[in-house]
């Protein structure tokens, strides 16, 4: 694999659920290193600030860190575990899926139990199994073994198990955790390039905290940065497979960087949202137009800081989000980078009271 898909697989298979997400930190502070001055909110999140020829308009590009997960919250008298969800699941997609429990002593390999359709009566297989009846399977004998010899303790985070891997088509790349591991690879990519090219402003990559369980990391990095304008750089719902229609989600992948113009937490601000789609167009960057009824980012947060902040949510088309293994198409990804760097070295103080103006 190339250099930009080992990054990849490695940001992907890191464990990082909400509220948990010091690995995913540790790895971008060493991705960063030496290449940006580091600032931190108090619950988390860290924000990679690179100063460029002027201190203002100051920029966010916001990435969060969090994939959704489960949480350890009760261990059975035969060892089995009973858990809580970090961020949205379906049960769907979750009956059999192997997951890790991170604990003191280390990681340990688990699965969600599921009944056979052997001895399941007619009525059962109808039914959807709810989250509050599922368990996770350590293999563990009792409750004295998953504590005293596996280490598990009430509390302790859990992640889907899932191993990156380019697909038949190895532009279409499968993975955990791409909402929202592909952003944070977005952001580091573009603090990266910026090494290397002047740009008129600062640019702060805040890669955020439990975004999945209410955009609450977005609220403390703005505190710390004090934006004048934002970006979000996330995932949006890929509609190009069977079942999903254009008018419920119209981004494909491969068909370009996703410019939403909607979403349930954010209007996003129509001078920005123009400025964004005339970069694209000028630069020949492949674009296509998103919105998302059913879910939000951190931008929700980050635009009703203090005063206001002109925000816009930048999203990379993604097949199977909130589940165990999702995919996007590294064309997009490549796309999202170039259009970041564009955006941020035309983005000076006369275009920022320009776009605010307007």
């Amino acid at each position: 694999m190339d250099k930009t898909l080992n990054w990849l697989k490695e940001i992907s298979e890191v464990a990082g659920p909400s509220g948990f997400e010091y690995r995913v930190k540790t790895l971008l502070k060493t991705r960063l290193d030496g290449q940006a001055e580091i600032l931190y909110d108090k619950i988390g999140s860290i924000i990679f600030k690179k100063t460029g020829m002027n201190d203002d308009p100051k920029i966010m590009l916001a990435s969060h860190m969090d994939e959704i997960g489960f949480m350890v919250k009760f261990i059975t008298k035969d060892g089995y575990l009973k858990f809580t969800t970090l961020g949205g699941w379906w049960e769907q997609v979750m009956l059999g899926q192997r997951v890790i429990v991170m604990t003191a002593k280390g990681d340990i390999p688990g699965v969600i139990g599921s009944k056979p359709p052997h001895i399941l009566t007619p009525e059962e297989r109808k039914k959807m199994v709810p989250k509050r009846e599922m368990y996770i399977d350590i293999g563990a004998g009792d409750e004295k073994e998953a504590k005293e010899k596996f280490g598990v303790r009430q509390g302790d985070p859990i992640v889907p198990y899932s191993t990156f891997v380019p697909l038949a088509n190895d532009k279409l790349l499968m993975g955990k955790a791409w909402d929202n591991r592909v952003g944070c690879a977005i952001m580091t990519e573009v603090i990266a390039a910026l090494q290397h090219q002047s740009h008129p402003n600062t640019v702060f990559g805040a890669a955020t905290v439990q975004e999945e369980v209410g955009l609450r990391g977005a609220k403390t990095s703005a505190g710390v940065i004090g934006p004048d304008i934002a970006f979000a750089i996330d995932t949006c719902v890929a509609g190009d497979t069977p079942g999903v229609s254009d008018d419920q989600a119209s981004s494909k992948l491969g068909k370009g960087v996703a410019i939403s113009i909607f979403d349930s937490s954010l209007i996003p601000h129509k001078s920005l949202r123009n400025f964004v789609i005339d970069i694209a167009e000028s630069e020949r960057i492949p674009y296509q137009l998103e919105f998302t009824e059913g879910g939000g980012t951190d931008a929700g947060r980050i635009h009703i800081h203090h005063e206001g902040v002109p925000s816009i949510v930048i999203s990379i088309p993604t097949r199977y989000i909130h589940s165990h293994n999702s995919i996007i198409h590294r064309d997009d990804y490549e796309a999202a980078v170039r259009l970041m760097v564009s955006v941020i070295r035309k983005l000076d103080t006369a275009k920022y009271h320009e776009i605010i103006c307007r």
